[in-house]
């Protein structure tokens, strides 16, 4: 090896160290905030499309495309500024979260409001609205909440700024105030390990029940649409059991995350195909888009292994 590949492999391996420290020290405010942003647009664009489908039939299948918006301009926002991180950014997540759980309310709605309701959970699961695209949709925000506590990536010092008590903790009881100030210190910190696994987890179960009656409306007709079905659960089960054992968020967490990950990208590539080869390919392509597989669903399951491998990062609380 020459000496000249020699010194770019070591400025790699330099590169990603530094990268390693910022997170477990909590200093990645600013590449959270891009992040936010990314993940917005693309979980709007699908909760767009789903929704047109259902012709937009009540105002509120609005809100989620406005606040995912909103929610990417307040990241894009927070990466230039810290100011806007702990405020706009914040308070937008924080909204946009709230609205998640409101859509969840609506589609488990729509499911009961179906002929034969809960009697018939599979069959009203299947063809009615997607029940857990909601929360999934709230990931985003989730991490843009995330982010508006973290420190910036240049910062050397504690930001005296970060330890003013927040309009919640002044709402809540002493108790429950006090706790969450020591929440809210392990996130600037990054010492929030078990709370990003416990998410992961829990967005992997949501993402592969999706992915399953999605992929059962189509008889499962391709072999490589069982796979984020047989991945989600291992990698819900690896998040948890990291959440009590160190070894298993240093080693297994990582490995499964990455191949979540790479079966989303795989996923993606396959939906893209599938929207291209309906009638008129190109030549339609908002068109089948709309109406072809949902093109950006296999990317939130890879937000499920990016929390995962954002979790194996982190460092674990103190206490």
């Amino acid at each position: 090896m020459s000496k000249e590949a020699s010194g770019l492999e070591a400025a790699g391996t330099h590169d990603l160290e530094v990268v390693r420290n910022h997170i477990r020290e909590g200093r990645f405010q600013r590449s959270l905030s891009l992040l936010t942003a990314v993940t917005s647009i693309v979980s709007g664009l699908e909760v767009a499309y789903e929704h047109y489908r259902g012709s937009y039939s009540r105002r509120v299948m609005y809100t989620p495309v406005i606040l995912s918006v909103l929610l990417a301009v307040a990241g894009f926002a927070g990466f230039f500024s810290k100011r806007a991180a702990r405020t706009v950014l914040r308070w937008v997540a924080f909204v946009t979260l709230v609205d998640a759980g409101v859509g969840f309310y609506f589609h488990v709605r729509g499911i009961y409001r179906k002929p034969g309701g809960w009697r018939l959970p599979m069959t009203n699961m299947i063809m009615g609205p997607p029940v857990f695209a909601p929360l999934l949709f709230g990931t985003s925000a989730y991490l843009g909440l995330i982010a508006s506590y973290l420190q910036r990536e240049e910062s050397l010092h504690a930001d005296p700024d970060a330890n003013e008590d927040s309009w919640l903790t002044r709402l809540l009881p002493s108790a429950a105030g006090r706790e969450l100030i020591s929440e809210e210190q392990d996130i600037r910190e990054g010492k929030f390990q078990q709370q990003v696994a416990i998410v992961a987890g829990v967005s992997a179960l949501l993402s592969g029940f999706e992915a399953y009656y999605s992929h059962y409306k189509n008889n499962f007709r391709y072999k490589a649409q069982w796979s984020p079905v047989a991945i989600a659960p291992i990698l819900a089960g690896v998040s948890f059991a990291s959440t009590k054992n160190r070894r298993w968020a240093a080693t297994a967490l990582p490995v499964i995350s990455a191949v979540a990950a790479a079966d989303a990208a795989v996923g993606f590539y396959y939906h893209a195909r599938g929207v291209l080869r309906r009638p008129g390919g190109r030549k339609h392509l908002l068109y089948n888009i709309m109406y072809g597989p949902p093109i950006f669903a296999p990317l939130l399951f890879g937000a499920a292994g990016m929390l995962g491998g954002l979790a194996s990062l982190l460092r674990r609380r103190n206490r």
